[in-house]
């Protein structure tokens, strides 16, 4: 008996916001052409599912997304709603050299030139054996530089 109270209650509270709907989209609907008018009245027919469907029909159609922009100021709090902390800055780096290309040669010259305690069988086994770190806790600007030396000589190189 409750339940079926429940069940009216429900169907009452739906024919109301129907209702306050319909008044709403009437005064919307004057500013629409009659195409657009057709188009909201399939709509309204559609299913949650259909209309899913549609949209992610119409976002590949036409590439747009239909999700709301950020604003560009704006970060996602974390998962428990603490605000962000500020991300340290990282300040020593590891230079790995992961591949040493097709010219061996120019790499073999640029590990040398970087570590020059290395002599040349080496510095040839390093690059032979790679992906082998060269530096280790090197600050940033050495880093790059030696990134920029190592891929100048064709070498793939990371920086951890």
């Amino acid at each position: 008996m409750a339940d079926k109270k429940v069940v009216e209650e429900k169907e009452e509270t739906v024919d109301t916001a129907k209702t306050a709907n319909a008044g709403l989209s009437a005064d919307l609907n004057k500013d629409l052409s009659k195409d657009a008018q057709k188009v909201l009245e399939i709509v309204e027919k559609m299913t949650v599912l259909e209309l899913s469907v549609l949209v992610k029909a119409l976002e590949e159609k036409f590439g747009v997304s239909a999700t709301a922009p950020m604003m560009m100021g704006a970060m996602p709090a974390g998962a428990n709603g603490a605000s962000a902390e500020p991300v340290e800055e990282q300040t020593e780096f590891d230079v790995v050299l992961a591949e040493a290309g097709a010219n061996k040669i120019n790499v073999i010259k640029a590990v040398r030139t970087l570590d020059q305690s290395l002599g040349l069988v080496e510095a040839k086994n390093l690059v032979e054996s790679t992906p082998k770190t060269l530096m280790e806790n090197a600050d940033k600007e050495t880093a790059q530089n030696a990134k920029r030396v190592l891929e100048a000589a064709g070498a793939k190189v990371e920086l951890k």
